[in-house]
C-alpha cells in the first residue's frame, strides 16, 4: 500500500472508519501508519494476509448502483448508502438486482402520479433508483416474457408494507382497466383492510405487518388488471391476547373502540380502548398523528368498494367486539357481564360457555371425567379461544377479499407482490422468530441461486470464460430445520405425545445435534435455549412455548359450543369441513395457504402440530410460485431504532445488510469481475487517456482493447466481452486515478500558460511605468527654465514656417490639379459630344432611308398584287358577261355581281390609285381579250347553257325526291318526340323515389323535415349532403393548402349558410349547420391521430366561427367590415347559439391537436434535451453498474436536439400551410415549450447522474437553440420562452458555485421559478463528474432551505406535464369579400353555382 492511499479500518461506533496512509507499507510490516479524518495519527496493527480494504475514489461515491463501485466490500457499501441517504436524501439504491430501500421516517414528495408517469416506459438504468422502477421493470418483463414476482422483505419498521403498497399502486395506475368495474381500485382497497386486521404498533414500527402476504395481480392479454388473489402466512395470533410494553393490538380493535359511540355500533356495548384487557395491555392505546375514528371510516369505505355489504361488515365487527368482551371475562364465582355480552353477540349458550371455560373433559376408555381447571389454565383456555376466533375471522376476511377480486375467464399473466418479514433476532426469540427465520432461509436460498444464475448468464452472453464462483449455500441450515429428524420433525413428534414438554423436545435436540452439527449449539449458561447459525447471524431461541404454540390448543368442548352458535358466521368458523377458498385461475396450481388437518385425537385437541405443518405447506407453495416466476428483490432497511428522519445508524444498517443478502450479492460480484463497462462508456470516459494514433482507428472496440493493453499490463485484470469490458476489483479506481492525473497535468499546463501570460503582462506594465518614470526624472534634471522657453519658441517658429511652406505647396498643387482636370474633362466632353453627334446623324439617315426603302418595297408589292387580282377578276367578269349575252336574268346577276365587285374595289380604293389602275386594265382587257376570244367563247357558252338547262331539269327532279324524304323524316321525328315525352314522365317518377331516399338520409340530421317537401328543396338537401361528403371525407389538407386563401372550406360553408338565410329557410339552415358540425366531428374522430388533418380542421372551424361572427349583423363585429362586406350580413337568423357550439367544438379540436403534437414530440425530449451531448469535451458518462443506461448503447437512431427542432419546424410549417391563426399558433407553441421544459425538468429531478455542472451547460445550450428557433420563426411574443424559465434556472443552479453564504443568497434570489422542494432536490442530487468538483455539503443545503422557508409554495416536486394553458380564440375578421372568392376545380364542387 502506497502513501496517501485511503483505507477502511474497523471502528466500534461507526463499524468502519476512513483513514489515510501516511507511510508506505512494506511486506512484513506489523503496523500500518494511518491518519484518521479527525487528524488523529494511528499505528494500526495489520495481518499481512488480510490488509484493510481500500476506499473508492470520491468520484465513485454516491453511485446509484453499488456494483458500480470499483472496490466492492462492506465498508464501501455502507459508506455509499450513508452518503446517498444522509447527504443526498436519496432512500433508494441498487445493489445489482436488489433495490435497497431505507426508511426515511418522513413523507417524501416522490410518489405522486407525475412520478409514476415519469417512470412508466423507462428502463431501470435510465432513472434514479425507485420502487416504481422495479415495478416498471416487472411490468415490462411480464409483457415480454412471463410471470413476475416482487419480493419485499425487511425487519419490522423498515417499510415493507409501504413499499408493497406503492408497487400495487403503480400497477393500478399504469394498467388502467378498460371496464367500468374499477378492478385496480379494488386491488388497492384490499390494502387498508388487511392492514387494519393484520397490522399493529410495535416498538419498532407504528404500522408493523404481523403476517406475511403474497398478492397475485392478474392481467389480461392487453396487460390490464382483471383481478387479484391474496395468500397470507403466519399471522401473529398471540398479539390478540398479549402485547409488550408500548405496543398495541391490531388496529381494527382501536378503530372499533374509537367508533363505539356511533349509532350503528352502540349495540356492541363497547367503550374506549382503555376499558379492555386485550387493547390496554401494552399501555399505549393511541398512535401520535393517527386518528382511529377516521381510519375506521376509511376501512368501512374500502369494505364497500370491494362489494362487501353492511351486513357482512357488521358481522365482522360483532365478532371483533365479542373477542374484546371475551378478554374482559374474569374467572370468578359471580356472573360476568362481559361473558353474557360475548355470548349475546355470538348467539351462544352462556351457561355452557361459563362451565367449559372453567372445566375440562377427559375421556378414557372406561369413563369420562370432568375436571375443573385452575385459574391460569382457564385464562389460557380463554385466550386460546380468542386467538382461534380471530385467526378464523382473519382468514375469512382474506377469503372474502379474494372473492371480491375474482374475475371470469383465464388470466394471461400475473405479477406477485410478496410482503414478508425479514430475518429477526431479539433478546428473547421464540416460536414466531424461528418460523420467520426459517422462511428467510428458504428465500435466501432461492435468492442465492437466482443471483448465481444471472451471473452465469451474463458471462455466457458476453462469451467470458466461466469460472466457478464460491457462494454461501445455506442448504445445511435448511436441512437442520426441515430434514428428516430435523428440528421441526422432532417438534411435531413431541407434540403428538400426550405428556410432551418443551424440555423433552429441547433435550432431543441436544442429543441429536450438539457436537454433531456445526450449525447447532447449546448455550453455555442456559439449559432452556438452543442456538442456530443462520445465514445472517447466530440466533438463540428460548424453547418455552414452542409446543403450545405449535399445537395451537383449543378444547373440543368449546369448539362444539361454537358450532352450535346461531350466529352463522361464528358457526361456519368451526365446521369440520369448511368451504374451501375458491380456486384462483392461474398458470400455477394454487393451493389453499391454510389446509385443514384432521386431528388424530379430536376429543382432546382441535389440532395437533398443525401450525408448523400449515406453515411448511404454505411456504412450499410460495417457493414453488417464486421459482416459476422471474423475481425482483426489494430489501427494506431500518436506518435507526428511534424513528428519526434521515438519521443513519451504521451498526443497525450493517446488521440488516448482512441479514438481507445485499452483502452476499456484493461478495459474489466481487469474486469475479464486478466492474462492467460497455465499450461506448469506456471510450467516452477514458478517451483522454488515448493517444492520437489510437484515436485514429475507426473501430472504437479495437481502440478500447489497445488502450487497456497499454494501461493495464496484467491481462488477468480484465476481460473483453461482446458488448462490455469486465474489470476486476480496483481496476476502475486505477483508471480513474490515471484519468485524474492526466486532467491534473492538463490543468497544470493550462495554469502554467495563464500564469506566465499574466506575469509577462504585469512585467511589461511595470517596465513601461519604470521607463516613463525614468524619462520624466531625467528630463527634470537636464532641462532648465530658459532652455524650455527657447525650445518652445523654436518649436513655435518651426510650426508656423512649416505650415506656410506646406500651405503654399498645397495651393500650387491644387491649382495645377484643377487646371489639368479642367482640360482633361473638356477634351473628354468634346470627344464624347462629337461621337454622340455623329452617331445621332447616322441614325436619323438610316431611319429615313430604311423607311423610304420599306415604303417603296411595300408599294411595289401592293401594286403587283392588286394588278394580278384585278386582272383575274376582270377576266372572270368578262367571261360571265359574254356567257350571259342575251339572257336578261343572267345579265342582271352579272351586273349585280359586277356592281358588287366595283363596290368592293371602291371600298379597297383608299387613296384613288386603285380606281385608275382598274380603268386602265379594263380598257386593255376589252381591246385584247374581248376581241380575240369573243367568237370562240360564244360557242362554248351556248353549249354550256344547254348543258345547264339539262342539269336544271335533273335538279328539279332531285328536289322533288328530297321533299318527299323530308316529309317522311318529319313523321319519324314526331314519333321520337312522343317517346321522349313518355320516358321523361317515367324518369320523373323515379327521381321522386330517389328524393324520398335522400329524405331518409337527411332525416337523421333534421327530424322535423317533412317528406312532403318540394322536389326542389329535396334536391337542395341532396346537394348539401354531397357538399359535406366532399369537404369532410374527400378533401385532403396537402391537396388544397397550396395557392389557397386561408379557411376557404370555411368560407364555402358560410356562403351556403348565407344562401339559406337568403331563402329565409329555417329548416334548411338548421339542417345544414347540424350536418356541418357533425361532419367536422366525424372528420376529427376518424383522424384523431392525424396532425395535418387536425390542423386543417382546427383552422377551418376557427374561420367558420369568425365568419358567423363577422357577418352576424352585430355592431361589435360589423365595425371591422368593409361596406361591401356589411351588405353580406345575415338578414333573418341569429346564430349566436350555434357560435357557442362551434366554439366548444374548436376547443375540443385544439386540445386533441395539442395532444397529438405532445405525443409526437414527448419521446424525443429527454434524449434530445438531457441525454444527447452536443458540446465537445463535456461528457459526464460514469460507470452505471448492473443497471445499464439504455443511452449508453451506440444507437444511431438516438434523438438529438436537432430532432426536436425539426419536429417543431414540421409543426410550425404545417400550421402555417393550413392557415392557422397566428395567435392560436403562438398558444400551441407555448404549450409545446411548456411540455419540453416540464418533461426535461422532471427527468432531471429523477436522475442524479444528470445533476452535474457539465450537464447544466448542455441544458442551457439546448435552451438557447430553442430560443433561436423562436426568434427565427418570429414567435417571441408567444411567451413560450417564459415557460422554459424553471428549466433555465435549474441549469443555472447546476453551474453556479455552492459554497458560501453569498452563494446561498444568490441562489434564493435567482431561482424564483423553482419551489423550495425542487431547489433542495437539485442541490442534494448534485453529482461531481471529476475530482476537481466539490459536492454540495449538507450544511449548505440546510442554509438554503432556511432562507427559503418564507416562500409559500407547495410540496410538489414534479411539474404537471398534463397541464394545459387556457386557450382563447381571438376574433380576426376575414379581409376577403365573399363575391371575390372562387372555388378551385380541385375541390370537385361543380354542382355549386354562385347566385
Amino acid at each position: 500500500m502506497a502513501i496517501y492511499n485511503r483505507v477502511w479500518i474497523p471502528d466500534s461506533e461507526e463499524v468502519w472508519q476512513s483513514a489515510e496512509i501516511t507511510k508506505d507499507y512494506k511486506a512484513g510490516d506489523r503496523f500500518l501508519h494511518v491518519q484518521l479524518e479527525d487528524g488523529t495519527e494511528l499505528n494500526y496493527p495489520v495481518d499481512p494476509s488480510a490488509l484493510p480494504p481500500l476506499r473508492n475514489p470520491d468520484i465513485l461515491v454516491g453511485e446509484n448502483d453499488l456494483t458500480a463501485l470499483s472496490y466492492l466490500h462492506e465498508p464501501a457499501v455502507l459508506h455509499n448508502l450513508k452518503v446517498r441517504f444522509v447527504e443526498s436524501r436519496l432512500i433508494y439504491t441498487y445493489s445489482g438486482i436488489i433495490l435497497v430501500a431505507i426508511n426515511p421516517y418522513k413523507q417524501l414528495p416522490i410518489y405522486g402520479d407525475a412520478i409514476i408517469h415519469a417512470y412508466s416506459g423507462q428502463n431501470m438504468g435510465d432513472m434514479d433508483p425507485h420502487i416504481f422502477a422495479v415495478a416498471e421493470e416487472a411490468y415490462k418483463q411480464m409483457a415480454r416474457f412471463s410471470n413476475q414476482s416482487i419480493i419485499v422483505s425487511g425487519e419490522s419498521g423498515a417499510g415493507k408494507t409501504v413499499s408493497a403498497r406503492y408497487t400495487m399502486r403503480y400497477f393500478a395506475t399504469v394498467s388502467k382497466s378498460s371496464s367500468n368495474a374499477h378492478v385496480e381500485d379494488k386491488v388497492l382497497a384490499s390494502n387498508p383492510i388487511t392492514e387494519a386486521v393484520g397490522n399493529a404498533k410495535t416498538t419498532r414500527n407504528d404500522n408493523s405487518s404481523r403476517f406475511g402476504k403474497y398478492t397475485e395481480i392478474s392481467f389480461d392479454p392487453s396487460y390490464r388488471i382483471i383481478g387479484a388473489n391474496m395468500r397470507t402466512y403466519l399471522l401473529e395470533k398471540s398479539r390478540v391476547v398479549f402485547q409488550s410494553e408500548n405496543e398495541r393490538n391490531y388496529h381494527i380493535f382501536y378503530q372499533l373502540c374509537a367508533s363505539a359511540m356511533q349509532p350503528e355500533f352502540r349495540h356492541l356495548k363497547l367503550g374506549s380502548a382503555e376499558e379492555f384487557n386485550y387493547t390496554r395491555m401494552g399501555g399505549s392505546t393511541t398512535i401520535e398523528g393517527v386518528d382511529d375514528r377516521a381510519n375506521m371510516i376509511e376501512t368501512q369505505k374500502t369494505f364497500a368498494l370491494l362489494g362487501l355489504r353492511e351486513d357482512f361488515q357488521m358481522d365482522v365487527f360483532k365478532t371483533l367486539a365479542a373477542i374484546l368482551h371475551l378478554g374482559n371475562l374474569e374467572i370468578t364465582a359471580l356472573e360476568d357481564s362481559h361473558l353474557n355480552m360475548f355470548c349475546e353477540l355470538l348467539e351462544l349458550n352462556s351457561d355452557k360457555m361459563a362451565q367449559w371455560l372453567c372445566h375440562r373433559k377427559i375421556i378414557t376408555t372406561s369413563e369420562t371425567v370432568i375436571k375443573p381447571m385452575t385459574k391460569p389454565q382457564a385464562l389460557n383456555a380463554r385466550d386460546a379461544l380468542a386467538k382461534k376466533i380471530y385467526s378464523h375471522l382473519f382468514d375469512f376476511i382474506v377469503e372474502r377479499i379474494n372473492q371480491a377480486l375474482q374475475f371470469s375467464g383465464k388470466q394471461h399473466t400475473f405479477i406477485g407482490v410478496l410482503d414478508i418479514y425479514g430475518f429477526e433476532t431479539f433478546d428473547v426469540n421464540s416460536f414466531e422468530q424461528f418460523c420467520i427465520n426459517y422462511a428467510n432461509e428458504k428465500l435466501q436460498q432461492q435468492f442465492n441461486l437466482h443471483v448465481f444464475k444471472l451471473e452465469q448468464e451474463e458471462y455466457m452472453k458476453e462469451d467470458i470464460p466461466w469460472t466457478l464462483i464460491d457462494f454461501y449455500d445455506n442448504q445445511p441450515v435448511i436441512d437442520l430445520i426441515e430434514a428428516k429428524m430435523g428440528i421441526l420433525e422432532l417438534l411435531d413428534e413431541e407434540c403428538l405425545l400426550p405428556q410432551g414438554t418443551d424440555e423433552n423436545w429441547l433435550q432431543k435436540l441436544y442429543n441429536n445435534f450438539v457436537n454433531k452439527n456445526a450449525l447447532f449449539e447449546k448455550p453455555r449458561m442456559s439449559n432452556t435455549s438452543f442456538i442456530v447459525q443462520h445465514f445472517a447471524d447466530k440466533v438463540e431461541y428460548k424453547c418455552e412455548g414452542f409446543l403450545e404454540k405449535n399445537r395451537d390448543t383449543v378444547y373440543e368442548v368449546l369448539m362444539e359450543i361454537l358450532k352450535e352458535s346461531k350466529f352463522r358466521l361464528c358457526a361456519s368458523f368451526f365446521q369440520d369441513n369448511p368451504a374451501p377458498i375458491s380456486p384462483f385461475s392461474s398458470t400455477i396450481s394454487i393451493k389453499s395457504a391454510r389446509p385443514v388437518l384432521k386431528s388424530p385425537n379430536k376429543q382432546l385437541r382441535m389440532t395437533v402440530g398443525s401450525k408448523v405443518l400449515c406453515f411448511r405447506s404454505s411456504l412450499s407453495l410460495l417457493m414453488e410460485t417464486l421459482n416459476a416466476t422471474t423475481p425482483h428483490y426489494v430489501r427494506c432497511i431500518k436506518p435507526n431504532d428511534e424513528k428519526q428522519p434521515f438519521e443513519f445508524d451504521s451498526k443497525r444498517v450493517a446488521q440488516q445488510l448482512r441479514a438481507c443478502g445485499v452483502l452476499e450479492t456484493i461478495r459474489i460480484s466481487a469474486q469475479s469481475y464486478p466492474s462492467r463497462w460497455t465499450y461506448i462508456e469506456f471510450f467516452s470516459r477514458y478517451s483522454i487517456l488515448m493517444t492520437q494514433q489510437e484515436l485514429s482507428f475507426n473501430d472504437k472496440k479495437q481502440i478500447c482493447k489497445t488502450v487497456l493493453q497499454r494501461l493495464i499490463q496484467d491481462p488477468n485484470q480484465y476481460q473483453f466481452g461482446r458488448t462490455k469490458i469486465f474489470f476486476r476489483a480496483g481496476q476502475v479506481a486505477y483508471l480513474e486515478k490515471l484519468r485524474s492525473d492526466k486532467l491534473r497535468h492538463a490543468c497544470i499546463v493550462i495554469q502554467k500558460g495563464v500564469r506566465g501570460w499574466r506575469q509577462r503582462r504585469r512585467f511589461l506594465r511595470v517596465k513601461q511605468a519604470a521607463v516613463t518614470i525614468q524619462q520624466y526624472f531625467r528630463g527634470q534634471q537636464a532641462i532648465t527654465a530658459q532652455a524650455l522657453k527657447q525650445t518652445w519658441a523654436a518649436i513655435i517658429i518651426q510650426k508656423y514656417c512649416r505650415g506656410y511652406l506646406v500651405r503654399k505647396l498645397c495651393q500650387l498643387i491644387q491649382v495645377a490639379a484643377v487646371t489639368i482636370q479642367a482640360y482633361t474633362r473638356g477634351f473628354l466632353a468634346r470627344k464624347k459630344y462629337r461621337k454622340m453627334l455623329e452617331e445621332h446623324k447616322a441614325v436619323i439617315l438610316q431611319k429615313y432611308a430604311r423607311a423610304w426603302l420599306a415604303r417603296r418595297r411595300f408599294q411595289n408589292i401592293r401594286r403587283f398584287v392588286l394588278n394580278i387580282q384585278l386582272s383575274y377578276r376582270v377576266q372572270r367578269l368578262q367571261k360571265k358577261i359574254e356567257e350571259q349575252v342575251g339572257v336578261i336574268s343572267h345579265f342582271t346577276i352579272c351586273t349585280n355581281f359586277t356592281v358588287n365587285i366595283v363596290s368592293d374595289l371602291e371600298h379597297l380604293n383608299e387613296d384613288g390609285e386603285l380606281w385608275f389602275a382598274y380603268e386602265g386594265l379594263k380598257k386593255a382587257t376589252r381591246l385584247v381579250i374581248l376581241e380575240s376570244h369573243f367568237q370562240s367563247q360564244k360557242e362554248n357558252y351556248e353549249k354550256e347553257i344547254e348543258g345547264l338547262n339539262l342539269k336544271v331539269e335533273h335538279l328539279s327532279q332531285d328536289i322533288n325526291h328530297l321533299q318527299k324524304l323530308f316529309r317522311e323524316e318529319n313523321d319519324i321525328n314526331d314519333g321520337i318526340r312522343l317517346e321522349v315525352s313518355r320516358l321523361t314522365s317515367e324518369n320523373l317518377v323515379r327521381s321522386r323515389c330517389s328524393e324520398a331516399r335522400i329524405v331518409s338520409v337527411i332525416w337523421q340530421y333534421n327530424p322535423k323535415l317533412s317528406v312532403a317537401q318540394s322536389p326542389q328543396k329535396l334536391t337542395l338537401y341532396f346537394y348539401i349532403m354531397n357538399l359535406m361528403t366532399v369537404l369532410y371525407a374527400d378533401l385532403k389538407p396537402r391537396g388544397v393548402v397550396v395557392n389557397m386563401i386561408p379557411g376557404l372550406p370555411a368560407h364555402i360553408l358560410f356562403m351556403c349558410v348565407r344562401y339559406a338565410d337568403y331563402l329565409n329557410d329555417a329548416d334548411m339552415l338548421k339542417s345544414f349547420i347540424n350536418v356541418t358540425i357533425d361532419g367536422i366531428k366525424q372528420a376529427v374522430k376518424e383522424n384523431s391521430e392525424d396532425f395535418e388533418m387536425l390542423s386543417f380542421w382546427l383552422s377551418n372551424t376557427y374561420y367558420f366561427l369568425n365568419c358567423l361572427k363577422q357577418y352576424s349583423g352585430e355592431e361589435e363585429f360589423m365595425k371591422y367590415n368593409t361596406p361591401r362586406q356589411n351588405k353580406n350580413c345575415l338578414k333573418h337568423f341569429d346564430l349566436s347559439e350555434y357560435r357557442q357550439v362551434l366554439s366548444d367544438l374548436a376547443i375540443r379540436i385544439y386540445h386533441q391537436f395539442v395532444l397529438v403534437m405532445e405525443n409526437n414530440i414527448q419521446h424525443m425530449i429527454v434524449p434530445g434535451m438531457l441525454e444527447y451531448e452536443s458540446l465537445q469535451g463535456i461528457s459526464g458518462l460514469k460507470p452505471t453498474g448492473f443497471r445499464k443506461r439504455s443511452s449508453s448503447i451506440d444507437d444511431t437512431d438516438t434523438y438529438t436536439m436537432t430532432s426536436i427542432l425539426q419536429q417543431l419546424s414540421y409543426f410550425y410549417s404545417t400550421m402555417c400551410q393550413n392557415g392557422l391563426d397566428s395567435e392560436l399558433l403562438k398558444q400551441a407553441v407555448k404549450q409545446l415549450f411548456f411540455l419540453i421544459g416540464a418533461v426535461t425538468l422532471n427527468s432531471l429531478f429523477l436522475r442524479k447522474d444528470m445533476c452535474s455542472c457539465r450537464k447544466g451547460m448542455q441544458i442551457r445550450c439546448n435552451i438557447s437553440y430553442l430560443e433561436e428557433w423562436l426568434k427565427d420563426k418570429n414567435l417571441q411574443g408567444s411567451n413560450a420562452k417564459e415557460t422554459l424559465e424553471p428549466l433555465s434556472q435549474a441549469a443555472w443552479l447546476l453551474q453556479v458555485k455552492k459554497i458560501t453564504d453569498d452563494d446561498a443568497k444568490e441562489i434564493c434570489e435567482h431561482c424564483t421559478s423553482l419551489s423550495t422542494v425542487q431547489i433542495v432536490k437539485i442541490l442534494n442530487s448534485y453529482t461531481p463528474i471529476d475530482d476537481f468538483e466539490k459536492r454540495v455539503t449538507p450544511s449548505f443545503v440546510r442554509k438554503v432551505q432556511a432562507m427559503l422557508n418564507n416562500r409559500e409554495d407547495g410540496p410538489q416536486l414534479m411539474l404537471d406535464t398534463k397541464y394545459h394553458f387556457q386557450v382563447t380564440f381571438p376574433f380576426t375578421p376575414s379581409p376577403h369579400d365573399l363575391e371575390m372568392i372562387q372555388v378551385p376545380s380541385s375541390f370537385k364542387l361543380g354542382f355549386l353555382t354562385r347566385v
